[in-house]
């Protein structure tokens, strides 16, 4: 996976799971991406905003499309994701660090979709562009 062409075509992130908690790694991670300069959507059902922006149900819900969708959920629950991901049109499913999903995998691969598992977005790009 070439991350430095992956992130080059990245400017809208769905971050599925995101929470309101500020001590939460999905709230600091998606400060991070929203403080770099990418749009990111919350996608989460018992949220109605995060990090001002909407919070959405779920990624069928979403008013824009996306380029990646980053998952912090438990990895019963990745295929599901994955399928809407594939749903929507998303270029990369993205699974962060400790989420591990077979079948997510085929699914968002099967569909051409660029797929990561088990890294985290805010540690690559720290270590891609410093």
């Amino acid at each position: 996976m070439d991350f430095a062409t992956l992130w080059q075509h990245t400017h809208t992130i769905a971050v599925v799971g995101l929470s309101a908690d500020p001590s939460r790694a999905s709230h600091r991670v998606a400060a991070f991406l929203q403080a770099r300069g990418f749009r990111v959507l919350p996608v989460n059902p018992r949220h109605d905003q995060v990090l001002g922006e909407p919070c959405y149900p779920s990624l069928l819900d979403l008013p824009e499309p996306v380029d990646m969708v980053d998952v912090f959920r438990r990895p019963e629950h990745c295929p599901e994701v994955a399928r809407q991901a594939v749903a929507i049109g998303a270029r990369c499913l993205w699974l962060q660090l400790g989420i591990v999903s077979v079948e997510a995998r085929r699914i968002a691969e099967a569909a051409g979709l660029a797929y990561v598992e088990d890294r985290c977005t805010l540690i690559e790009l720290r270590r891609l562009k410093g």
